[in-house]
């Protein structure tokens, strides 16, 4: 049996010491969530949801536990890990308050006597999730596809598997079936054969294109619907007549919360240039006052990155731009799994900062002459998750939305996840949508009925 460890990126301790799940344990997982299939899609959704409610509760309730779980395991500033626990806390009640009506029947008039759409469950959905959220990744996606009456199995990424039993111990003690939600401790082969599996009838992931490409290639070869959220490359554009007093707060947030390791952080920073000196100062001097230290310490705003060779990684791809030009204004430093918030000028579309997410705390500010060209700009990226644009000029911005292709598009705020809306991209950052309507509804069936009478 295959042992692996999980360890604190700050300090490099162990955390703890876990045994890879073996084909005959993975298997008996989904014979418990194919068990399951029947009872719980048959269970009133208005029981379902008031489960959901329990889940919520208990968020709350264990939200500093599972914040310095977070913080043991990859790294999170405790204090963002706490508003992350509440963060899905808020998705819970969102779709136990609202659950039964997107799942409602559809009526249609036709010729029919009665005619409508049904929107029933498909059975056990795979997941698999990532690190940098450890539990919003996955609650964002449990919640719906649970309440829709599908069973979940969990494949979360292994720096996080205290995370990911968690979770599942977590429906357990709201009163979930067992067999319902569980965590697998798997690695890539294991996930294909079982992908391959008749039982799963659907796959999520969350994670980076190589990852969605192979998942992907899998079920399609085995017809399986999926849903990818892959990486982001969004850009923050600036007009002119943006108010950087109001929004600079907000703009630095959107690149450095989660120390950088977000897939809808705000990467290329598109600047017109007849703001961009104030841009850059402002910009540069709030960064200059974000707290690096002890993730555990409630003040750290800037922790590690979640794994040493993550940080190399994006140290290799700032080197990569400093020597095709770009200028180092602040940062650069690495310690380890540490890396200092840096913020790079003078960035061209060729570079690794450009072209490339930046997963970490990498600043790539880019000037351009107006409008037009700072649109341009932000749209040529093969990555589609979403962009933000900061302006007075409101209408303008409405004018444009939709010569940006990315799956969202926020003005004057940063992009973020939000239960009440979809969320997803387009390109390379993947398809298909989780939260709100869209997202209960990615996972059932939606069956055409026509009654003669």
């Amino acid at each position: 049996m295959k042992e692996y460890q999980t360890k604190n990126p700050y300090n490099g301790s162990v955390v703890a010491t876990y045994s890879q799940d073996t084909a005959a344990t993975i298997n008996s997982k989904l014979d418990k969530a194919i068990a399951i299939e029947a009872t719980w899609a048959d269970m009133e959704i208005a029981d379902r949801c008031q489960l959901l409610t329990n889940v919520a509760e208990l968020l709350i309730d264990r939200k500093e536990d599972y914040a310095k779980l977070m913080t043991q395991e990859m790294g999170k500033p405790f204090s963002q890990g706490i508003s992350e626990i509440e963060k899905c806390a808020w998705v819970c009640d969102f779709y136990a308050h609202n659950a039964e009506d997107l799942l409602a029947d559809e009526i249609i008039e036709t010729d029919a006597d009665e005619s409508f759409i049904s929107n029933d469950p498909l059975g056990c959905v795979l997941a698999v999730m990532p690190w940098n959220y450890p539990f919003w990744q996955v609650i964002r996606f449990a919640a719906p596809t649970l309440t829709a009456g599908n069973t979940a199995l969990l494949k979360h990424a292994q720096n996080v598997t205290g995370c990911s039993l968690a979770i599942e111990q977590l429906f357990l003690d709201a009163g979930y079936p067992v067999g319902c939600f569980q965590s697998l401790k798997a690695g890539h082969e294991e996930i294909e054969k079982l992908i391959a599996n008749d039982g799963i009838k659907a796959v999520t992931l969350t994670g980076s294109e190589k990852a969605g490409k192979s998942i992907a290639r899998t079920a399609g070869e085995n017809l399986k619907k999926t849903v990818l959220e892959l990486g982001g490359n969004n850009a923050c554009i600036v007009w002119e007549d943006a108010d950087l007093d109001q929004y600079i707060d907000t703009m630095v947030t959107a690149r450095m919360q989660n120390t950088g390791q977000s897939c809808i952080a705000a990467k290329r920073f598109i600047v017109c240039e007849d703001i961009y000196d104030a841009f850059l100062e402002k910009f540069t001097k709030k960064v200059k006052s974000l707290k690096s230290g002890d993730p555990m310490d409630e003040e750290t705003f800037i922790g590690v990155m979640a794994r040493e060779d993550l940080a190399e990684e994006l140290q290799e791809q700032v080197n990569k731009s400093i020597k095709q030009g770009a200028k180092v204004v602040l940062g650069n430093m690495r310690n380890e799994a540490y890396f200092s918030p840096t913020i790079l000028t003078d960035v061209t579309e060729d570079m690794p900062v450009f072209k490339e997410e930046t997963f970490g705390p990498v600043a790539a500010i880019i000037k351009v002459k107006d409008r037009d060209e700072a649109i341009a700009t932000a749209a040529n990226s093969r990555l589609g998750l979403g962009s933000m644009l900061f302006t007075e000029d409101v209408d303008a911005a409405m004018a444009i939305i939709s010569k940006i292709p990315d799956g969202a598009f926020f003005i004057n705020d940063m992009v973020k996840s939000d239960p009440r809306l979809p969320f997803g991209g387009t390109k390379a950052s993947g398809y298909g949508r989780e939260l709100s309507r869209e997202g209960i509804l990615e996972f059932v069936n939606k069956k055409t009925v026509y009654i003669k009478k």
